[in-house]
């Protein structure tokens, strides 16, 4: 009996956490099901997953969607579905969704979708144009997870999706890529760094990106330095917002207190460097690199949003701030900055909450069955 063909539909096959979780979730399920990955906007350079998946086999498709609404994008993932006997369509983020909605019109008989919501725009403000396409795209078969919790109550309050069950599949990580650190590995992290044993190590993995604002972290970072002479931060990313925040460590006289080390294909190499791990986003979905903090037994200062106390449970596996509060956040940083025991504390109960809720064998789980629910019922 031939095996269920199912398409991821994304933007890009970038290093980005959708991307990820889609490319790990067909390289484990590849022995039930076919995989086909279909981007709208490229796969993300030569270097990116869209490359290394089609390197191992899988079939991978740019759509090449034009600027604006593309007429042209529906009719050809609905080429693509009855050429390969697509059944099922997995879309990641709202925009593949729609493409993969309109493809099915008029015809019924289109396989359903499920639509996964990873994350939430900053500021989050209810759609009206959203609203009443919604009333139109989904169809009975259809069904819909969010990332976290906070997610899922977006999609109710601002997308007004209310006739329909959603359901929390949470992002997760396999713990054993991310060992705990141990003086091995923290010294070898360091070296990698160029780092001295006796530094006070803070970091944050993140692209530069506006949401991740990464203002709110180094503005933080300058406080902690006024009482730690030997601080430093570790900002592990690229993106757009980069010369921005090289040229604020500058004004702030930190040029030589801030490493910004550009993408790392060796993050959970690098990780056991860290005495304490910061994400000072705006807005989060259900954050991969907080997950891996937690597994590399770093404790947590973040900032109190979308799906961060989800992960992060204030006062019990690390601190929340406010977003855009570089000074709670210092404060945050100082206390366990100054408190070993306090990081030890926080990071072995991190570590259990990510156990129990965020692996990455439990997410799969959970996306198997769904899978096989939907094509059971179809």
């Amino acid at each position: 009996m031939s095996k269920p063909t199912i398409a991821h539909i994304l933007h890009q096959l970038s290093f980005a956490g959708a991307e990820v979780l889609a490319t790990d979730l067909a390289r484990k399920l590849q022995d039930q099901f076919n995989f086909i990955f279909l981007c709208l906007d490229g796969l993300g350079g030569s270097d990116q997953l869209g490359t290394q998946m089609q390197s191992e086999g899988f079939q991978v498709i740019d759509l090449q969607r034009q600027p604006g609404i593309d007429r042209n994008v529906p009719k050809h993932i609905k080429n693509v579905t009855q050429k390969h006997n697509i059944q099922l369509i997995h879309a990641h983020q709202y925009t593949p969704f729609f493409y993969a909605s309109l493809s099915r019109f008029p015809f019924s008989s289109s396989p359903p979708i499920i639509f996964t919501e990873h994350g939430r725009h900053y500021p989050d403000l209810p759609s009206r144009k959203r609203t009443l396409l919604n009333r139109f795209l989904f169809k009975h078969p259809d069904y819909i997870t969010a990332v976290g919790n906070f997610v899922r109550q977006a999609l109710i309050n601002n997308e007004r999706i209310k006739n329909k069950p959603i359901s929390v599949i949470y992002n997760g990580i396999n713990p054993s890529n991310f060992p705990p650190i141990s003086p091995t590995s923290r010294t070898h992290a360091r070296n990698l760094l160029n780092l001295s044993p006796q530094d006070l190590i803070i970091m944050q993995v993140a692209r530069f990106h506006p949401v991740k604002n990464h203002e709110t972290s180094i503005r933080a970072f300058n406080l902690v330095a006024k009482s730690h002479p030997t601080a430093k931060l570790i900002l592990v990313g690229d993106g757009p917002e980069q010369p921005k925040m090289q040229s604020l460590s500058q004004k702030l006289n930190l040029q030589d207190r801030i490493i910004f080390t550009g993408v790392r294909d060796d993050v959970s190499q690098i990780l056991p460097a860290a005495d304490i791990f910061t994400l000072s986003s705006l807005s989060e979905g259900i954050s991969v690199t907080l997950l891996e903090a937690m597994a590399t037994h770093i404790p947590i200062a973040t900032t109190d949003v979308g799906g961060n106390p989800e992960v992060v449970i204030n006062q019990s596996t690390g601190l929340l701030s406010p977003r855009q509060d570089h000074q709670a956040l210092a404060q945050n940083l100082l206390t366990l900055a100054n408190n070993p025991d306090l990081r030890t504390q926080f990071a072995t109960a991190a570590h259990q909450h990510l156990q129990s809720n965020f692996t990455q064998s439990q997410m799969h789980a959970a996306y198997q069955n769904l899978y096989q629910k939907i094509l059971t019922q179809s």
